[in-house]
């Protein structure tokens, strides 16, 4: 048999063929499975492609608003409710939150419009009208307000809320016979619901009934623990009975609550002045421009502290803020002069004690400011 002298050495190269065969099949493999990596690797324009990251279910920012108001969170319930209502434009529970939370952070004219977007959604629904009508209400339109407010109860004689709302807004009003059978009503409807106990208590503080109004607060207060508005509202009314320490104890609970909310330090500052503690009245007024530069009470609040300690240039500063953010104050009109009247500069002076002469032609200091500057041109 004639053997071929290659055969054995053709076997070699088979082999080797095979294995390169293999190694490029594999080269191929990596190339394909790390086409992204080559291709950001060259491509400079898909190296800065962001990351794709999920995205919350509305139902998820839905439960942490409610969580973070529990938690007495009220900023970041209404930025949670915010998104959910940013993704879901048809979402009528959000928009009756936002209405209720931004009515308490005293964002009214948002609070209405929130309002307004759920009665949209539903113009039927006796509780959207409602949470309208106390919108309307804390906003100062009070025909408004009464007439949806009416028309919820009409709609819903059970609802105990509907009842709550109208009590308050009869309040508002100073008709403290209807402001009272709503509330009553409302209570024996609602009895566990802490909005309906508040407005008990609303109703009666307004009534002057200051002692009263703190036992429902506080009924309101342990079903919601951790809201500081609340705490406000119990401090206002121990302030209003000239318990001073009772009332900054409670404010001070509402700013360990929400340091961030400038009403809280507000009115800790003003019952500090109030019960003759002008140091520490400064500091939280100033914490409460600081965390609020645009929340006006607390420029006027700083500046009678200022009037009344004869710091008049600093007086002069924090009633003129006051007044540019809309404290229009009779008060603040006619110590705003004198400031300037006592800093020896009637001419400023004047502008602002006759300022305070528009609001009541008989404001007794400002008349006295302006003899004072007649008094010393002669």
């Amino acid at each position: 048999m004639y053997l071929h002298p290659w055969k054995p050495r053709r076997k070699r190269n088979s082999g080797w063929k095979i294995i390169l065969i293999l190694v490029i099949a594999f080269g191929v493999y990596l190339i394909a499975t790390r086409e992204g990596d080559l291709i950001s690797q060259y491509n400079p324009l898909a190296q800065h492609q962001p990351t794709p990251t999920p995205t919350k279910a509305p139902s998820i920012y839905f439960a942490e608003a409610q969580a973070m108001y529990e938690d007495g969170n009220i900023e970041g319930a209404i930025e949670a409710f915010e998104k959910v209502v940013q993704m879901e434009k048809d979402n009528e529970d959000a928009y009756i939150w936002l209405a209720k939370l931004l009515a308490i952070r005293g964002r009214t004219k948002e609070a209405v419009k929130m309002a307004q977007a759920a009665l949209k959604l539903d113009p039927d629904s006796p509780r959207n009208k409602a949470v309208l009508a106390m919108a309307l209400d804390w906003d100062g339109d009070y025909e408004k307000a009464t007439e949806l407010a009416l028309e919820a109860v009409d709609q819903d004689p059970n609802l105990g809320i509907a009842h709550a709302y109208l009590a308050e807004i009869y309040a508002d009003q100073g008709n403290w016979t209807r402001a009272l059978e709503e509330a009553q009503k409302a209570l024996k409807l609602d009895p566990q619901n802490p909005d309906v106990i508040r407005d008990m208590g609303y109703v009666l503080e307004l009534q002057g009934k200051y002692k009263k109004a703190i036992s429902y607060y506080e009924q309101a207060l342990s079903l919601e623990p951790n809201l500081d508005f609340l705490y406000v509202s119990i401090g206002r009314n121990y302030l209003a009975l000239g318990k001073y320490k009772q009332a900054i104890e409670a404010y001070q609970k509402a700013v360990s609550i929400a340091p961030n909310n400038p009403q809280n330090h507000d009115a800790l500052g003003w019952a500090y002045f109030l019960s003759h503690d002008p140091e520490r009245a400064v500091v939280e007024l100033q914490k409460a421009t600081k965390v609020g530069p645009n929340y006006a009470q607390a420029y006027a609040h700083l500046g009678v502290v200022y009037y009344v300690r004869r710091n008049y240039e600093g007086a002069i500063e924090a009633f003129k803020k006051a007044i540019d953010l809309g404290a229009n104050n009779e008060e603040y009109f006619y110590e705003l002069g004198l400031s300037y009247v006592y800093l020896g500069d009637c001419k400023n002076g004047k502008v602002w004690l006759e300022k305070a002469l528009d609001v009541n032609p008989n404001s007794q200091p400002a008349l006295e400011g302006l003899r004072l500057c007649s008094s010393s041109s002669k």
